[in-house]
Formats: C-alpha cells, structure tokens, sequence
C-alpha cells in the first residue's frame, strides 16, 4: 500500500495523520513514510523503498534497529509476563547498571517517557526546596507538560509566556526563560528571583532546537547560582544521557547536576524514563515524602530488560567508536557547500548557517535551505529528521558502506541545490 494512501486514512483517525507532530512532515513537505521494518541503520518503508536512518526514532537506538541481543533480552522479559504493576528483579539489575555508569545518582525513580520524568524532577525540586518558580532556558524542550510549554517573554528577566494553546497562565507566571549562551541574562535572574526559584532546568547539551553548545562557562556560573541560592539543578540528559559518554553530559563536562532525568537510550526503544539524583531530594518522593508520583507502567519489565541490553554493550570501544563516525559523517556532510555540522559525538545537526549557541539566532533561510536539502535526500534514500531544528542520530551500526551511500546522495543533491540557485 502506497505512503499517500496510508496518510490518507492516517488523517481520519489522528490529528495531523500523527501520533506526534513532527512525523506529519509540516516543516519539510511532502507526505510522511509509514515504515514497515528496520535492521542496522536502515529501514524499509510499506512502498519497499530503504533509507539510511540518521534519525533513529529520535535517539534511543544508539546500537542500531533491531539488535539480536536486545531483542532476546526483551523476548525472555515478555515470556515471564508483559507487566506486572509490581516490583520486579529487572527493575534492580537496569538500576544497578545506571549506578555505576552515573555515580552521583543516589535514588532513582523510574516512569514512562522524558515527559513525565521531567514533569516529576521539578515537583520534587518544589517539594524538596518548598518554592514554586521554575527557571529554564530559550532552545531546550522538556517535554510537553504545561510548565515547561512556556516561551521567553519581552525583558531581560520577565515572566514566561505559554507557548501552546491550552497552557493556564498561571504556568507560565511561575516559570521564567530566557536566553541560553547569555551569562547577564543568568546573573540578573538570580539576583531578581534567586531566593525564589525551586529549580533550573537545562538540557546541559541543548539537542531539541538544533544543538547548541553551550559555553562551559555559562553551565558552571549556572552550577554556582544554584548552589549560592539553594536551587535544584536540574539536568535534562534525556537526549544526551549515555549517548555523549557513559555518565552522559555530566561526565562530559564535569558539572554535577542534583537532579538528572534520563530516557530513550535506558529502555533500549521501549518506552521509559527516570529522575533521580541526590537521596536528600529524593527522600521527599512518596512513600518516604509528601511529593506524590506514581505510574501503572513504571519499570516495567519488558522495558528493564531492553535497556540492561542496551547500557550492558556501551562500552568503551562503542563511544570511542561512535565517536570517530561523528567526524567522519560530520565531514561528509559538510561537502555540500554552505552547510555547516556542529557535533558532539554522535550528536550531528546539519545546518546552512555557521556558530549557532541560541535558538533565536538561528535564521529562517537556513531553515528553508534545509527542508529543501531533506526532500532531495529522501529521494536519493537517506532519511533525515524532518525538521531543520531537529539533530541527526548516529548508531554503532552505521558503518562504511552506509557512509558511503550518503557520500554518494550529498553529491547529487549539492548538484540539484546548485542548479536551483
């Protein structure tokens, strides 16, 4: 069945034909591929037409589509039963395994999605520090619930404003943003609300809105605010968490946040997440504190297992690995003329526009070159994220032969935008 007929019906069940509003292909045009199968670092779509995935669901496949290791691991899991709304072993040996990867996680908890472990880390923050205003920067997402669906507002330090219809006010009267790689911006918010803010919240690699790396100075000034204004850091590693290092962006950097919430990578494509941090914090997550959170589906076993599979294969020689596939394809990339990659790892996002660091300064016609970039590539079996703001995702199943393929459509499609200008 044909990718325009499946839409077709798509858009009588879903809004937008999608369970999430990126796969509708708004920002690059045309009509989304309904994928019937994966291996390595491809996948087939219901038209039988293969692509190299660069997108590989957004993140959580940092081994590849379809690992025979993990897909046993999740076998054996289901074979004992799909869920069990009770504590089980895999619960232990995931969170023993994210122990000695990330040292400084005292107490975790786990939920279904980076939404909700967000949505959880900030109400422990209120609960633990017994204030309510939230401060988060310009370019990191946080998910989708409705204090963090909130925009800059007009002033160097102002009230934020909700950037979805359906967001109360009062979300947004209680959650300041402003702008990332801006340490007057960040020393004038602590100085106005320091003794007032419950938590900042950071993507310490912001990979949401493009990538836009940051200053380590600007995270450590962050680092040292918080501690001088008794604020919960908290780190958003959802993207960044075991792919940039085995301790994630806090290894990287050397900055240690007193929360982190975790995701994709830790349920190897099976849907999970996690906040923890400091066991002072975490002490006040019920049933040993007053902040209530719970979920029917939290640790469950099928996910446990997928995951264990995964982090239990993240070796030393994988990150090292991945690490010299960034460069490589990141070089590739930029063959075509204008286009720049900024990387970290096997983060790439490839961008007609040079030394990006915040999201407002990213310009609308690199945007527009890109969704141009996207359609020709499609065409040509690469699949990119379908939207310019969104990074490309590396695995250690990209290999040579995958390189060279997109060697090959980076020419043809410098050649299609060259005639075009």
């Amino acid at each position: 069945m044909s990718n325009d007929t499946l839409f077709q019906e798509a858009l009588t069940h879903f809004p937008g034909g999608v369970s999430s509003p990126v796969r509708a292909f708004r920002a690059v045009g045309g009509t989304p591929k309904f994928f019937r199968k994966a291996w390595g670092s491809r996948f087939e779509d219901e038209e039988g037409r293969r692509y190299v995935d660069l997108c590989m669901s957004w993140g959580p496949l940092i081994l590849g589509h379809a690992v025979p290791e993990i897909i046993s691991a999740a076998v054996e899991a289901m074979q004992e039963g799909l869920t069990f709304g009770a504590p089980s072993r895999r619960e232990l040996a995931l969170a023993r395994r994210i122990k000695s990867m990330v040292p400084f996680l005292d107490k975790m908890r786990f939920v279904s999605s980076g939404t909700e472990a967000v949505m959880s880390a900030l109400r422990a923050a209120r609960g633990y520090t017994k204030r309510e205003r939230i401060l988060k920067f310009d370019g990191c997402y946080h998910g989708h619930s409705d204090a963090m669906l909130v925009k800059a507002g007009s002033g160097l330090v102002t009230f934020g404003e909700p950037s979805s219809a359906g967001v109360p006010r009062g979300f947004a009267d209680l959650t300041t943003v402003i702008s990332l790689d801006d340490l007057e911006a960040l020393e004038a918010t602590f100085d106005k609300l320091g003794h007032e803010l419950a938590a900042a919240i950071i993507e310490p690699i912001p990979a949401n809105n493009g990538l836009l790396v940051q200053d380590t100075t600007f995270l450590r000034r962050l680092r040292e605010l918080c501690n001088a204004y008794g604020v919960v850091l908290i780190f958003d590693e959802v993207i960044s968490g075991f792919r940039v290092a085995p301790g994630g962006a806090a290894e990287l950097l050397g900055i240690t946040p007193d929360l982190v919430t975790y995701g994709k990578i830790i349920g190897g494509g099976m849907p999970v997440g996690l906040y923890g941090g400091r066991k002072d914090i975490m002490a006040v997550i019920s049933p040993d504190g007053p902040v209530y959170q719970a979920g029917t589906l939290s640790g469950n076993p099928v996910a446990m297992a997928a995951g264990l599979a995964t982090l239990e294969r993240l070796t030393p020689n994988v990150y090292r690995s991945l690490d010299q596939k960034g460069a490589q394809w990141a070089a590739a990339f930029e063959k075509m003329p204008g286009l720049h990659v900024p990387r970290v790892g096997s983060l790439l996002w490839p961008l007609f526009q040079p030394g990006v660091k915040r999201a407002d300064r990213v310009e609308s016609g690199a945007i527009a070159r890109f969704n141009k970039m996207h359609g020709l590539l499609l065409k040509e079996g690469v699949y990119l994220p379908p939207s310019g703001y969104e990074v490309a995702f590396l695995s250690a199943a990209h290999g040579d032969e995958e390189l060279a393929h997109v060697e090959r459509a980076i020419g043809v499609v410098a050649a299609a935008l060259k005639n075009e200008d």
